[in-house]
């Protein structure tokens, strides 16, 4: 009789365990449906206990590239760079009239070129910049379209000119020449506190007025780094005695981070601005040149026709430093490229850039201060 009262609750315990398993799975299930039901409800994935580990991976949104100026490789003003090509203006620099020039602090890079009797003269080029006054400009010298092959279709300002240089220009294909004594005189003006030839100025919007339908950017003539070679030196300042009051003195300024332009020790002024005239980069290239077949004026000389094509020997100074360099340039359409004595490259700071074109017979009369050596330096 125990025994099967003792079977009986054995059984009912048996019963009940399986009735109670089979109301948990009832519930199990029907609180997945409910949950997924729940989920298809809120167009969520259901994650209420153990969310999934995600395996794909969110790429970094790429940085967008900074449009850069061609000639000065400093960000484009705006952010755009201008569809233009390069405009050069050609600039008198006499002692005596000339200064101070107006436009020169807002050109990208400016050359400095000797004509007859080493009297100098600039090229003022413009592609980012914009200057409101340009001048005093000057006549066409042999060396201005030669330089200024380099990039690519530019513009070519100048006043006159002997009629073998203005015929040439006037038939090159990939330049635009703006005379402004012929063909160009809407662009240009008579300013009232100069007398003739020193009197005629002009502007990169009239001048860019006058080729609006002239589109596109130059190509890059500089290479520009992040520093120099570790053989630059640091010197306080570049002097070329090129001629009687010419002779040019660049000064290090480490409070404007520029070098300083002079003249006899005086600091040079661009008279738009009243500011001092400062470059970031110097350049100087020592070049081979001949006389020109052509007197420039009555009882003068021929025209001083530096050869830019080819190599020689030069200095690039930056950053309050110096290095001897080599220049090279293999073409009239190519750029001009530096190498150290060990052929590393040699790169330019991004900023306005001063070249200096050193006829080889005054080399001598380079001088930086301290002198260039050998040794080494990371100063």
């Amino acid at each position: 009789m125990a025994a099967r009262r003792l079977h009986s609750r054995r059984s009912g315990s048996r019963w009940r365990r399986r009735v109670l398993l089979a109301a948990g799975c009832a519930l199990a299930v029907a609180g997945g449906t409910l949950g997924g039901l729940a989920a298809a409800g809120t167009g969520k994935a259901h994650r209420a206990t153990t969310p999934l580990r995600s395996t794909t991976t969110t790429a970094a949104a790429p940085t967008a590239a900074v449009a850069r100026c061609p000639l000065t490789d400093l960000p484009a003003p705006g952010g755009v760079v201008p569809d233009r090509p390069a405009l050069a203006v050609k600039i008198g620099n006499e002692p005596e009239g000339a200064r101070p020039q107006s436009g020169l602090n807002e050109a990208d890079v400016v050359y400095d070129t000797p004509a007859e009797g080493f009297v100098m003269r600039y090229i003022a080029v413009y592609q980012c910049g914009n200057a409101a006054s340009v001048g005093p400009t000057r006549s066409l010298r042999w060396v201005d379209w030669h330089v200024m092959a380099a990039y690519g279709h530019p513009i070519l300002a100048f006043a006159g000119g002997i009629n073998p240089d203005v015929n040439t220009v006037t038939g090159l294909g990939w330049l635009h020449p703006a005379d402004l004594l012929e063909g160009a005189q809407a662009a240009a003006h008579r300013i009232a506190s100069r007398v003739a030839p020193d009197n005629l100025y002009t502007s990169t919007g009239a001048l860019y007025g006058l080729f609006a339908g002239v589109t596109g950017p130059p190509p890059r003539v500089f290479d520009f780094t992040s520093s120099l070679p570790a053989v630059a030196r640091r010197v306080a300042s570049l002097g070329i005695d090129f001629s009687y009051a010419t002779d040019v003195v660049w000064k290090w300024d480490p409070g404007a981070d520029a070098w300083l332009h002079t003249y006899s020790g005086v600091p040079d002024v661009d008279a738009l601005t009243g500011k001092p005239v400062t470059a970031t980069n110097v350049v100087v290239e020592i070049v081979r040149y001949t006389i020109g077949p052509y007197l420039e004026s009555p009882g003068g000389s021929g025209d001083i026709e530096s050869q830019t094509v080819g190599t020689g020997p030069g200095y690039v100074l930056r950053g309050g430093k110096a290095v001897a360099v080599t220049w090279h340039r293999a073409t009239l359409s190519d750029p001009t490229s530096f190498t150290d004595a060990a052929g590393q490259t040699v790169g330019l700071a991004p900023g306005r850039t001063w070249v200096e074109i050193v006829p080889d017979t005054v080399a001598g009369s380079i001088a930086l201060t301290p002198p260039l050596t050998s040794r080494r330096t990371t100063g």
